[in-house]
């Protein structure tokens, strides 16, 4: 058995346990106020995590590119309140055009 083999298993293994220990975690463990308010945040900064990594990160090195410009742009729109569509459609215009004048 090679060692990717043997990492997939391992991994396997590890993601069964992670969900079988979590359903087997008592209820009035969970809604604790503290919990609550954890779970509530974890999706919030994985995505604002995910944003940053795929904005001013190319393979190993920082940069600055039209990607910026897009993120810049939806925050504006989203300080203004716009519809979600809409800042995603001026995200990416935004991008597209900074890509190809620059």
């Amino acid at each position: 058995m090679s060692a990717i083999w043997i990492a997939v298993l391992g991994a396997s293994l590890t993601a069964f346990l992670n969900k079988y220990i979590g359903h087997s975690v008592p209820e009035k463990w969970l809604n604790r106020p503290v919990f609550v308010r954890i779970n509530a945040l974890v999706p919030i900064v994985l995505l604002s995590a995910l944003v940053g990594v795929q904005t001013f990160t190319d393979e190993k090195e920082i940069v600055i590119d039209q990607r910026a410009a897009g993120v810049f742009v939806a925050l504006v729109a989203l300080k203004f309140k716009a519809p979600f569509p809409l800042v995603v459609i001026s995200a990416a215009i935004t991008s597209a055009a900074v890509y190809n004048w620059f």
